[in-house]
């Protein structure tokens, strides 16, 4: 069995000295910013080789103009449908070369004026990745109008900014979701969590609620309409007053599957069998929806996906200053045993 080479603190000048060229060659053949004689480059290769010399991003970074970095801003990464978005994110910057660098605003003032100082942009990356309600409007038109490279996630950018952004399709799967919980089940009292003001994609979700039930020629009431935040627990608490007021209600469906977790949860407590009594789906399919009791069903978003072709979308833009304007994912229902179903995934 051939032995690894150990770690290396060999320098750029140790390589130049090495292949006996100067530092400037050296940095030239590792960035390829400029041509360099054949046998002279293979010298350089040779001398890195022998060295176990391995460039910094950094210093890579200083030679080209660029960081080969990209970041991702968000408001905070306390729930569970981060870790598969990450996984996309970080496989797919690793493919091309990239660090992440990551950045949350919970940590930090909500808006930053005039202009932009947060600690990511375009003094340590290449471009950004924004998620959903991450960024003031002031701050992305900053950004966008001094020609930074940006791609949200989850979020339309505002009317007179050209942003590409990459998101679910939801409305279409909410509906079908709430037509299977009324077609085949008969539950005609729905109600609904919805997310965060700022949640895009609560609001089209709960545009597909809405629409199912006109579909079937029933009301939406507003009494069954709940808040629901990015724990869970204003999910519980909206489930705790329609119960304590007397709704009466057949099934619940969440906006995000941690709603659902926190639903589920407060109704087993206040007494209610789940589906027995009340229904319940979500929707993203996070890992722990096949395994509640009962596992849940949901609509399965392509999460990593969606940090991948996002870094796919970031890259291109960088590299030719276009991208997709829209990046439209598919989703797809997921029927488990929490609406009344037998299980099947």
């Amino acid at each position: 069995m051939s032995e690894s080479k150990p770690f290396s603190q060999a320098t750029i000048q140790d390589v130049a000295r090495h292949a006996g060229v100067s530092i400037a060659t050296v940095s030239r053949v590792i960035n390829k910013s400029a041509n360099v004689a054949a046998a002279t480059e293979t010298r350089v290769r040779t001398a890195i080789a022998e060295l176990n010399y391995r460039p910094h991003a950094a210093a890579r970074g200083l030679a080209s103009g660029k960081t080969n970095a990209i970041g991702l801003i968000a408001q905070h990464l306390s729930v569970p449908f981060f870790a598969p978005l990450f996984q996309g994110i970080e496989s797919a910057a690793r493919e091309f070369g990239l660090d992440v660098l990551i950045h949350c605003t919970q940590c930090g003032p909500p808006g930053l004026e005039p202009g932009y100082s947060r600690p990511l942009g375009p003094h340590n990356t290449d471009g950004l990745l924004i998620f959903a309600g991450a960024l003031e409007h002031t701050e992305l038109a900053y950004l966008y109008e001094n020609g930074f490279p940006l791609v949200l996630l989850h979020q339309a950018p505002p009317n007179s900014l050209n942003i590409p952004y990459v998101t679910f399709e939801n409305k279409a799967s909410a509906r079908k979701l709430v037509n299977h919980l009324i077609k085949v089940h008969g539950y005609r009292r729905i109600a609904f969590i919805k997310g965060p003001e700022d949640q895009e994609d609560s609001r089209w979700r709960e545009l597909g609620y809405r629409e199912a039930l006109h579909a079937h020629g029933l009301e939406v009431e507003p009494s069954l309409v709940g808040a629901g935040g990015v724990m869970g627990s204003e999910a519980q608490a909206s489930v705790e007053q329609w119960l304590r007021g007397g709704a009466h209600i057949e099934a619940v469906f969440a906006f995000d599957d941690d709603a659902a977790l926190g639903a589920i949860y407060t109704l087993q407590q206040m007494g209610k069998r789940v589906p027995e009594d009340i229904a319940v789906v979500g929707f993203d399919d996070i890992h722990l929806a096949h395994y509640l009791a009962p596992p849940l069903t949901t609509v399965r978003a392509p999460v990593e996906k969606a940090g991948r072709e996002a870094v796919r979308q970031l890259i291109q833009l960088i590299e030719t200053g276009q991208a997709d304007p829209v990046t439209l994912l598919p989703t797809e229902l997921v029927i488990r045993r929490s609406c009344g179903c037998n299980e099947t995934d």
